[in-house]
């Protein structure tokens, strides 16, 4: 299981992922896409196009581990396009999705209260 705590962050990739992808390619994909350190020991999530199969990346450690999940029924929430900034869960909102619940609305940018912005 993965051995995380408070300070882990769980990133998602909002490019969809070949999930015939392995170690090397999503570690690059981290690098890359993500622009953040896969041996950091945060946990990198990639969807594919349809959203029903995920891959988690992370290092534990000893060495890079994979988490993958295919949904029998419906599929992963989609990330709003439109939200600028990058995807970053919480364990419990992790856990969330990884069982399929929709996060989405927690990613809609809503404008400054008045007097704020």
């Amino acid at each position: 299981m993965i051995g995380t705590n408070r300070r882990t962050h769980y990133y998602i990739c909002k490019q969809p992922t070949d999930m015939r992808a392995s170690y090397d390619s999503l570690f690059l994909k981290v690098q890359s896409v993500l622009k953040k350190n896969p041996m950091s020991g945060h946990v990198f999530v990639f969807m594919n196009k349809k959203r029903t199969s995920i891959k988690s990346l992370y290092y534990d450690g000893t060495g890079l581990v994979i988490l993958s999940k295919r949904l029998e029924k419906g599929s992963f929430m989609k990330v709003n396009p439109f939200y600028k900034k990058q995807v970053k869960l919480t364990q419990a909102e992790f856990n969330l999705f990884f069982e399929g619940a929709n996060l989405s609305k927690r990613f809609v940018e809503s404008p400054s209260p008045p007097g704020k912005g």
